[in-house]
């Protein structure tokens, strides 16, 4: 951070990096690498839409982080008595000005990535307009999660968003485009990488539990309660174990499929650390773990699907 002519404080590029959250991007990459790996398992995939893809979700992902930290600290869910990182606005490290500016600048970028993705995706065929709409949607959800008038976050819907967005959009809609179709399996990973992603933020919630249901933001921890949250968790990630197992097993090629299964360790030591916890500061380490296994549990799944 430096200091402007005016004595005004600038953030630097560390601020700017401590913004961004940069440990929650294997999360939204992970989507994409699942997608493009069942792409290349019904050998359809094309580079582009990976590399493009993956750049859309990311800048998604970061706009997110951004309207996140502006928003929870208007709202006053960031407060001193916060649980996990300090925020950048809340802190005084980014003043809420700048965060706007660059929340615009962010939502331009995915907006631009997202259009060429559609171009090389799709060209100007007859699904195109629904994935603009789609795209202009994951925008706003990005933003509206804890920014602007009525934020969904704050009323429980934050899980239900990132199911969709993370899972059916993230791997199905990265599926689509490499493709050009869609068939009903898909829905069994999809459906993987969205409960795993929504565990993610699950684990979040059950860390700020406290500090969320004191300043009136219900998220879906907040309703269930700390216990009823927990036995949330072991179905969300369970839950998706499930579903790759299915997958796999009706749509088995070769032992190379059951790589994923490497990670199964990673993600068991998570849930038990969840399920055995009492006291919510203590989980902030496991939205680290959780979205790298989820992250390499992608990787995994999708390097067994083209050795297949």
């Amino acid at each position: 951070m430096s200091t402007g002519a005016t004595g005004t404080l600038r953030p630097g590029l560390r601020d700017w990096l401590h913004a961004f959250r940069l440990r929650t991007l294997p999360l939204a990459a992970g989507s994409i690498v699942a997608g493009s790996g069942l792409a290349a398992f019904d050998g359809a995939f094309r580079p582009w839409i990976f590399g493009l893809a993956l750049l859309t979700a990311i800048l998604l992902q970061i706009l997110s982080n951004l309207a996140n930290d502006l928003g929870d600290h208007v709202n006053g869910a960031d407060n001193a008595g916060r649980v996990g990182p300090q925020r950048s606005v809340q802190s005084g490290r980014i003043s809420a000005a700048a965060m706007k500016r660059a929340m615009l600048v962010c939502g331009l970028l995915a907006f631009a990535s997202g259009v060429a993705l559609l171009l090389v995706g799709t060209g100007l065929g007859p699904v195109t307009g629904l994935f603009l709409l789609l795209g202009l949607a994951a925008i706003a959800a990005a933003v509206k999660y804890t920014y602007g008038a009525s934020p969904y976050g704050y009323a429980g819907l934050g899980d239900l968003s990132v199911l969709i967005f993370f899972g059916l959009a993230g791997v199905a809609g990265t599926y689509f485009l490499h493709a050009g179709g869609f068939r009903p399996a898909l829905l069994l990973p999809a459906g993987a990488f969205g409960l795993w992603s929504t565990a993610v933020l699950n684990t979040n919630n059950m860390r700020d539990v406290r500090g969320d249901a004191a300043s009136g933001k219900r998220t879906l921890a907040v309703r269930l309660g700390s216990e009823r949250a927990k036995s949330y968790h072991g179905l969300l990630v369970l839950g998706g174990l499930g579903c790759l197992v299915l997958f796999t097993a009706v749509e088995f090629r070769g032992m190379p499929q059951w790589g994923f299964l490497v990670t199964t360790p990673l993600l068991a030591t998570h849930l038990r650390q969840v399920l055995n916890n009492r006291e919510p500061a203590a989980l902030d380490p496991e939205l680290k773990r959780l979205s790298l296994g989820t992250f390499f549990t992608a990787i995994a799944f999708a390097a067994g699907l083209i050795l297949a």
